[in-house]
């Protein structure tokens, strides 16, 4: 009979590790972590299933810690693969934290700087790397990297991983790592294309799932406003800023750095408080400070786009606005856990255009559950669609249709065939004149 699991210290974890969980004020171990840390010290692969702020990045760090215990030689023994930046650097933050007490030497490399110091630190010797897939392969074709005593591989957040098409470069890493190692793969959704992964590379592997695969917290209320369109949109997000009491650490999601950046230079104009953005295109420097600033409290709202929002780990975010859908739907699951966390409430607010219902839809079939659908607040002034905008939506709703129904023909179709058929009258009028001159030349 398994024991069961009531702290730390049943996991027989070492007491440097135990002492470290008590100063970051770990008390009971979560689901993800009951489940996954004994799965891991025995050696087992690990298929884990688990949404942001659910203590998944504990629970891949204690055991791995407590494997390597201490410095020794000078190549990595564990490499720690993640999307983005600031998802890597997270992670390296609570190895830092975790390993507190213990001699283990652990890099961080991501792009977006040189490599020089990156490299400059591997060559000093280190036991664990904490890597893009993209810089990590840089280092490595540089030669500045040995992997032959790698001994355990971590994806984490494989789904995001996949849809940003680093599928090609993860299989060049498993060519260039040995073959006999433990892999551990974490992601928030058991999508198609982590399926695929997971099949090429985990050995018989144990799959943990602490929640139904895409599931949102219970932790986050979770609303629609249905909006007219763009101008409607900020007018709303205005609105709501204003209540600095309840909206008092909020992060704004779009879909695009053009859009994040137009609506920081519209808050900031509108001095709804302390205001950052962060997207791709930030330099590093700038990205970093912007994350301290949020996380430290100095500033209440952070605009950011899904790619650079990896990494976010602030247990006091009160409110998620979805300015604009997400297209990836299972980035509505990423965006939403960035709130109610750490056992707090919060709540996740989606601001929806009448062309992003169909999006709406499928993220209910995916979370299975509804959105609550809210009546605008009072004193949101309601902007006029203007005529560019209104054609694109009703472009992007027959194409919604089109793609459930391919019988569909909708009004832009049948304004494109009367156009055709226009055309054609033309051509054969055009044709028609000039046999009838040539007949007259004839004569």
């Amino acid at each position: 009979m398994a024991a069961i699991i009531q702290n730390f210290e049943d996991f027989k974890l070492n007491k440097q590790l135990v002492e470290a969980t008590k100063t970051l004020g770990y008390e009971t171990p979560t689901p993800i972590q009951v489940k996954a840390i004994p799965l891991i010290l025995a050696g087992h692969d690990i298929m884990g299933i688990a949404q942001t702020g659910t203590g998944k990045t504990a629970a891949f760090l204690l055991p791995l810690l407590m494997k390597i215990k201490f410095a020794q030689g000078d190549h990595p023994r564990a490499l720690i693969l993640a999307p983005t930046r600031e998802l890597a650097m997270q992670i390296d933050k609570n190895l830092t934290e975790l390993a507190v007490n213990l001699d283990i030497r652990h890099v961080c490399i991501y792009g977006g700087i040189g490599p020089k110091t990156q490299m400059e630190q591997i060559d000093k010797g280190t036991d664990i790397i904490v890597a893009t897939p993209g810089r990590f392969l840089d280092i490595y074709l540089k030669g500045a990297l040995v992997t032959k005593a790698l001994k355990t591989l971590v994806i984490d957040e494989a789904d995001k991983m996949m849809d940003m098409g680093f599928m090609p470069q993860i299989r060049k890493i498993l060519e260039v790592i040995p073959v006999k190692r433990q892999n551990l793969l974490f992601s928030a959704t058991m999508a198609e294309k982590v399926r695929t992964l997971s099949e090429e590379f985990l050995a018989f592997p144990e799959v943990v799932e602490v929640t139904p695969q895409a599931t949102t917290v219970d932790a986050v209320n979770q609303m629609i406003y249905k909006v007219p369109n763009f101008k409607t949109k900020i007018n709303l997000l205005e609105l709501l800023l204003k209540n600095e009491d309840i909206f008092n650490r909020v992060i704004v999601f779009v879909k695009t750095k053009a859009a994040a950046d137009q609506i920081y230079k519209y808050l900031s104009r509108k001095a709804a408080g302390a205001v950052r953005v962060i997207h791709a295109n930030k330099g590093q420097n700038t990205r970093i400070n912007a994350m301290e600033e949020f996380k430290g409290g100095t500033i209440r709202v952070l605009v950011t786009t899904d790619v650079a929002s990896r990494g976010i780990d602030v247990s006091m975010v009160s409110h998620v606005i979805n300015f604009d859908v997400p297209l990836i739907y299972e980035d509505y699951v990423h965006r939403i856990g960035r709130t109610g966390r750490a056992n707090q409430m919060g709540e996740a607010v989606t601001f929806v255009l009448e062309s992003e219902e169909y999006h709406i839809e499928k993220i209910e079939k995916l979370i299975r559950r509804p959105i609550l659908i809210q009546k605008l607040p009072e004193g949101v002034k309601i902007e006029k669609t203007d005529f560019q905008e209104g054609q694109k939506m009703a472009m992007d709703i027959d194409l919604q249709k089109r793609k459930e129904d391919p019988t569909f023909k909708g009004a832009f179709h049948e304004k494109s065939a009367k156009k055709m058929l226009a055309v054609k009258a033309q051509k054969d009028k055009q044709a028609k004149k000039i046999k009838n001159d040539r007949k007259f030349k004839r004569k």
